[in-house]
């Protein structure tokens, strides 16, 4: 229990004034406590709601041969790794994956993380450490240059923390090749490093891939691309955004999500096998925390062995996409230009986004909401990922209630 004199030593940090602030404004939103499993409909305090807010796209967790094939797994391999990679080691199907993900992205070599997040952290670190097993042979990077596009994951502005902004972090408009260009002009002969995201959750932007990968070969950089959003949604042999993906595999990292297209949880980095090995030194977040379940391994191995198999799964996926973008341009909402299955709709002001998504609740539907500071203020968006197990007749309400809303408050 909390004593009174830690409780007024914490009011320095100014929680308590925040909230209640911010909960005062109406701009507060009570995040949502699931009664039972995330699917396409979810219950909340006992109230069923369409879910366009879960990220896994296809449903593949409700699959009987993937729970099937987790339970196997969980059966030979148990729930957890026991220990981090460097002191307990991983199990036979983490190196499966490891070896499936270098395949499909054509990598030498892939390492495997518990998230993409960790494996983003784990990769700055490792590109920008100093270490020494024995102080005589070993790596000093701390004079890495990381040049990011500014709308970059979240978790890679945290991973970049200690670098000094217009030193060794440099940040370029989002996809502007001309500006990437300057930057790297001035950085000439510096050990540089560029980031960027193939797709982009806020607004569903797709990176110009190869104008990025040519100025990189250009100027002698190391290129590195989160692709959390776009791993096998794109470039299994689908037709969108093929050039793009095909472009992918010129660069020199990549760090994959099974989170969305798979629908699982963890994260991969793939690239050349040299870095890839001295990595399990050098990223931190090999060293000093756990790996994937092995059972959800097992699964995600499994998912993609299914989708390479079968490329109109997800086809049929983004087809359905595409036919929401109509009807979403047909009843007057304003949509991100790019196509992909990321559908941002804008409403606007903070205050009158969270009040439609509580209007949302109410008629039975659990819609996200990205408010500042994952968009600029006042540009608020709905951002949808449809779950395939949505219903063509939930997907028909959903559109009515939004042309209702969106008509009650003018966005």
């Amino acid at each position: 229990m909390a004593t009174q004199s830690s409780v007024s030593a914490l009011d320095r940090w100014g929680f308590s004034t925040w909230l209640e602030s911010a909960r005062g404004s109406g701009e507060f939103i009570t995040l949502p406590e699931l009664d039972g499993s995330n699917d396409a409909v979810v219950s909340i305090d006992g109230k069923k709601l369409v879910n366009f807010s879960g990220i896994g796209i296809l449903g593949w967790q409700h699959d009987p041969q993937v729970r099937e094939v987790f339970a196997e797994t969980a059966t030979d391999y148990g729930l957890v790794v026991g220990g981090s990679r460097i002191i307990q080691g991983v199990s036979r199907p983490h190196l499966e994956l490891e070896a499936l993900v270098a395949e499909i992205t054509g990598k030498e070599r892939a390492l495997t993380f518990a998230t993409g997040m960790l494996a983003n952290l784990g990769f700055v670190n490792a590109m920008s450490s100093r270490f020494s097993f024995n102080n005589n042979h070993g790596v000093d990077n701390t004079d890495t240059v990381l040049v990011l596009d500014r709308e970059c994951h979240w978790s890679m502005w945290k991973a970049a923390e200690r670098f000094k902004f217009g030193r060794n972090l440099i940040m370029f408009d989002h996809n502007d090749t001309a500006g990437l260009r300057r930057e790297l002009e001035q950085l000439a002969g510096r050990k540089i490093i560029v980031g960027f995201e193939a797709v982009y959750s806020a607004d569903g932007s797709l990176a110009p891939v190869a104008e990025i990968l040519d100025l990189c070969e250009e100027f002698g950089a190391i290129s590195f691309v989160d692709d959390a959003n776009g791993f096998m949604v794109y470039g299994n042999g689908g037709h969108r955004f093929a050039a793009e993906y095909a472009a992918l595999r010129r660069a020199t990292f990549l760090m994959v999500s099974f989170g969305k297209g798979v629908g699982l949880s963890g994260g991969a980095l793939a690239g050349p096998a040299d870095a890839l090995d001295a990595f399990r030194f050098l990223s931190g977040t090999t060293v000093f925390t756990t790996n994937i379940q092995p059972p959800t391994v097992g699964a995600i191995v499994h998912v993609l062995r299914r989708m390479r198999r079968d490329p109109s799964i997800m086809e049929n996926y983004l087809d359905r996409v595409d036919r929401l973008r109509e009807r979403l341009l047909q009843i007057g909402c304003t949509i991100n230009p790019t196509p992909t299955y990321v559908t941002s709709i804008l409403v606007g002001a903070n205050d009158t986004a969270v009040r439609v998504r509580q209007e949302f609740i109410d008629r039975g539907y659990l819609v996200p909401m990205f408010g500042y500071p994952a968009v600029p203020k006042d540009r608020a968006v709905i951002r949808l990922l449809m779950n395939n197990r949505i219903s063509d007749e939930q997907l028909d309400g959903f559109i009515d209630t939004l042309a209702e809303l969106r008509e009650k408050h003018r966005f």
